[in-house]
């Protein structure tokens, strides 16, 4: 089997969202670049305030996380931070958040990296750690600050924000995992080195060799395994890099647009990279039923994808109004202009 399923069952016990209350309109950098500000697909994205980071935000959202978990923070076994815009090179974030959210010292703590997918992975290790019996409860957080070079395309989606999970026995899961799935190649279509302050990409590996593949071979395999199909979800949220590429991925598979358009954020917010499919799910999990059933597919450049089916329990009603929701975070806006932007970002180089 290519499954991945724990030997003890396990499941979402707490989630949490933070997204940035700072929001550049894409007809902005638009109007900066190019002249016009028409037929922007994004509408605006989100942008980290100057006190705001990885760091910073996956308190926010660890401490919504754990108010839903309603579970003492000294409980958890590990504290995972997925991103690729740690503040540090050489200082693990997953230390500092494991000490502002009051967890023990008795603890596991580290940084993931797989670009987008960090967080995904982080959840998975998680399910692994929990479902072996080696700790209670695991925080897992999928969080950036995205760097778009200024001028590129990347800086109308380049965005701030993700969302915290915390992984625990099934019996007190607000979602249950039923299974998830794993695959992986080398496949160059997006890369930072550790001295570079952006990011490049291979423009013709994005989509097809890219995004595709891997969501296409992960999610295909994952129903074949599974024996699911689009119609057993009530929801499904994909990694989105844009608008476009979600949309007619969901198609594809047969997804409706009802089922994809919940956790569908990114014209709303921009790619939140590591955090946009953990952030998608938490919208999911703010209006989800007992019994629905959520399908979700992330992707991460480098490359790979991770798919899960989750259930939703009946615990989703009493836990989900103990923190503020994700709509919540997207309704709490401040525009910016393109100046306020570049400083905020610290586009500015002083000689």
């Amino acid at each position: 089997m290519k499954l991945l399923i724990p030997e003890k069952p396990v499941g979402i016990i707490g989630y949490g969202a933070y997204i940035p209350r700072y929001r550049i309109p894409a007809s902005e950098i638009s109007r900066i670049w190019h002249g016009d500000s028409d037929g922007m697909p994004i509408k605006e994205k989100s942008v980290p305030g100057l006190d705001e980071d990885t760091i910073t935000m996956s308190i926010e959202a660890a401490r919504n996380a754990i108010n839903r978990a309603q579970i003492d923070p000294k409980e958890l076994r590990a504290v995972w931070i997925g991103s690729e815009s740690h503040p540090y090179a050489v200082k693990p974030s997953g230390t500092v958040v494991a000490e502002a959210i009051g967890a023990s010292e008795s603890i596991s703590a580290a940084d993931f990296e797989f670009a987008c997918k960090a967080g995904t992975e982080a959840v998975i290790a998680g399910m692994g750690f929990v479902g072996s019996g080696m700790g209670d409860y695991v925080l897992a957080v999928g969080m950036d600050t995205a760097q778009g070079r200024p001028g590129d395309v990347l800086e109308y989606t380049a965005a701030a924000g993700g969302a915290a999970v915390i992984i625990g026995p099934a019996s007190n899961a607000l979602a249950v995992i039923d299974a998830a799935y794993s695959f992986v190649t080398d496949t160059p279509d997006f890369w930072r080195r550790q001295t570079q302050k952006y990011p490049e990409h291979g423009q013709r590996f994005t989509g097809e060799p890219a995004y595709f593949h891997h969501l296409e071979s992960s999610i295909e395999t994952f129903f074949a395994e599974t024996g699911t199909a689009a119609k057993d979800y009530r929801f499904a949220v994909f990694h989105q890099p844009n608008a476009k590429f979600p949309q007619k991925l969901g198609k594809e598979f047969g997804f409706t647009k009802e089922q994809f358009q919940t956790g569908l954020l990114s014209p709303m917010i921009g790619n939140t990279y590591s955090g946009a499919v953990l952030l998608g799910l938490s919208a999911i999990l703010d209006i989800a039923e007992p019994g629905d059933k959520i399908f979700a597919a992330a992707f991460g450049s480098g490359a790979g994808s991770d798919t899960f089916s989750f259930t939703v329990t009946d615990q989703i009603r009493l836990r989900r109004s103990l923190a503020p929701s994700t709509q919540a975070y997207i309704n709490r806006r401040t525009e910016i202009d393109y100046a306020v932007y570049a400083r905020h970002r610290g586009k500015y180089v002083m000689n």
